[in-house]
């Protein structure tokens, strides 16, 4: 008689991976991600080249940048790229910090998982861990006067010091101060600070770095439409439209029988007339500058100039709802529907300059601008690039603070402090969770240690003079000057973090860890290529029958 048969549950292409060598192997993700980008963090930040599929170059040291060109295997490597994703988008900095942080606390797991330890007990320390950083770091939390400009100005460049842009730190704090600044709205109470709609950051290659500015209004990159038009206008009357003005197409394709030849001349009359009607209603409310967002005919501009109107077509929308926050115009969807409210008077000046060799339009010196644009001058697009992704930084930071004014000392300051309110912590637990928990706190010295490696001095001693440092009362401040190496008080340093980005920074790296651990299997179904093809040929058949 023959032994019994194996029983197939899964189909034979699916691989499947479980127990101990998922949770090494995730662990090891992590630990590779983490590792390349750890060399990022700090003021003596290392930049990475990435070439993408198409050719493309990116230089860079955001470490959302760099994990967002790159392509990976690994389901938890993914998670990885995914959790400083989440940073950018939530607080705008510290997605190098999220990444080593994550890595870090996996990295101290994977000795208590070779224990024997079961990953819920990790999980359940880490949880509570998680719950007194946050309580720790409510108390180290200092309040900040929001509107002390060298203050603010501080907190920005302590951002700014680790990107490639800390040669123009004092151009950029303050672009991005008066960027935040002027697109911050308040209303019924609420705080809205919208960067990404209103605060638009415009790149020209060529001029030098430090011609980049703020304007008081907008710019667009368009020229009027007709070369008789005036390009300067001063106090101009601007209308918004987002209408076309031409002659209305039928939806569906309409076809017309002529019979008599006049009835042909009535129809390019009635076509003249309605552009004609168009322009009168224009006209009613006297603009000195029309911008639409879709086209112009060239009947509409000949009647348009003859009115000393200028007009520029096919300007973005969310172009034109920054122009409409600038001047304070509404966007009218119909000629006819234009009242004299419609009408924005805010800006005092409209030109339209040559930069190079296009021609942009500037609508400036607006009175109370709730929308800018920021001009970035330099010499390459790739240099651009990172300029305004440093700039995108800088202002999330600045946003941050005027959203939720508490400050922690940064330079590793922070994490040393939790970290020995933690060890502390745990001296007082009993039973097997105390070691999970007290690895948290070593594994928040990553920052610390890491700020250390990148800028060349002897890690361990540096570390433990550190440590004995914030064991002394009163010495929460202390961290290392990411320049030298040397151990510096942060508050004489002035070197500051917005709370937010913090508290964000231990949630989301906490959460990760948290998660990766609580994964023991891993069922990968791949199709071969194989069958689908020959799969094909067969089904084709009985498709023609049908």
């Amino acid at each position: 008689m023959m032994g019994p048969r194996p029983v197939l549950v899964l189909s034979q292409n699916v691989k499947r991976e479980s127990g101990r060598k998922v949770q090494t192997g995730n662990i090891t993700a992590a630990k590779t991600i983490a590792d390349i980008i750890r060399t990022c963090l700090g003021p003596r930040a290392m930049m990475k080249m990435l070439l993408d599929p198409m050719g493309g170059i990116v230089m860079t040291n955001d470490g959302n940048a760099i994990l967002r060109e790159i392509q990976v295997q690994h389901p938890a490597a993914k998670s990885m790229i995914e959790i400083s994703r989440t940073q950018d988008e939530e607080v705008g900095d510290g997605t190098t910090s999220v990444i080593i942080l994550a890595g870090e606390m996996l990295s101290v797991a994977e000795h208590f998982l070779e224990q024997q330890m079961h990953p819920t007990v990790i999980i359940g320390a880490y949880r509570k861990a998680l719950d007194d950083m946050i309580s720790i770091l409510k108390k180290i939390g200092t309040p900040v006067d929001v509107n002390n400009k060298e203050m603010m100005l501080k907190i920005i460049k302590s951002a700014i010091n680790t990107k490639a842009i800390n040669r123009w730190s004092d151009l950029a704090c303050s672009i991005a101060l008066d960027a935040v600044k002027t697109v911050e709205f308040e209303e019924n109470g609420r705080k809205e600070i919208d960067i990404k709609k209103y605060a638009k950051v415009e790149k020209i290659p060529g001029g030098f770095s430090e011609d980049s500015c703020v304007l008081r209004g907008i710019m667009v990159n368009k020229d009027v439409t007709h070369p008789r038009m005036r390009r300067l206008i001063k106090n101009p009357r601007i209308v918004l439209l987002d209408c076309s003005l031409e002659y209305k197409k039928g939806e569906s394709q309409t076809d017309i029988e002529i019979t008599r030849e006049e009835d042909f001349a009535r129809i390019l009359q009635m076509e003249e007339e309605y552009i004609q009607q168009i322009c009168e209603d224009l006209m009613r409310v006297k603009p000195d500058l029309v911008i639409t967002e879709k086209g112009i005919s060239d009947l509409a501009q000949h009647y348009l100039m003859r009115a000393n109107i200028t007009a520029i077509r096919r300007v973005r929308k969310t172009d034109n709802n920054r122009i409409a926050r600038a001047c304070g115009a509404r966007i009218v969807s119909r000629t006819d529907e234009l009242r004299e409210e419609d009408v924005g008077t805010g800006a005092r000046l409209f030109e339209v300059k040559k930069i190079g060799d296009e021609y942009f339009a500037f609508i400036t010196d607006c009175k109370d601008p709730k929308a800018c644009t920021i001009v970035l001058r330099g010499a390459s697009k790739e240099i651009l690039a990172e300029v305004e992704r440093n700039l995108q930084d800088a202002m999330q930071v600045c946003r941050n603070v005027l959203m939720d004014p508490q400050l922690v000392p940064g330079g590793g300051a922070t994490e040393m402090a939790v970290a020995h309110a933690l060890t502390e912590k745990s001296k007082g637990m009993t039973g097997v969770e105390q070691w999970p928990y007290r690895a948290v706190a070593q594994a928040l010295e990553v920052i610390p240690r890491t700020l250390i490696q990148n800028c060349g001095a002897s890690t361990i001693r540096v570390l433990t003079s550190l440590r004995a440092k914030h064991a002394q009362e009163g010495s929460q401040t202390w961290g290392v000057n990411g320049e030298s190496g040397a151990l510096v008080d942060m508050k004489e340093l002035g070197i500051w973090e917005p709370l937010a980005v913090k508290l964000q920074t231990y949630k989301t790296a906490v959460e990760t860890a948290v998660l990766l651990l609580r994964i023991d299997d891993i069922v990968s179904g791949h199709k071969k290529k194989g069958d689908d093809q020959s799969k094909q040929p067969a089904a084709a058949p009985e498709a023609a029958q049908e």
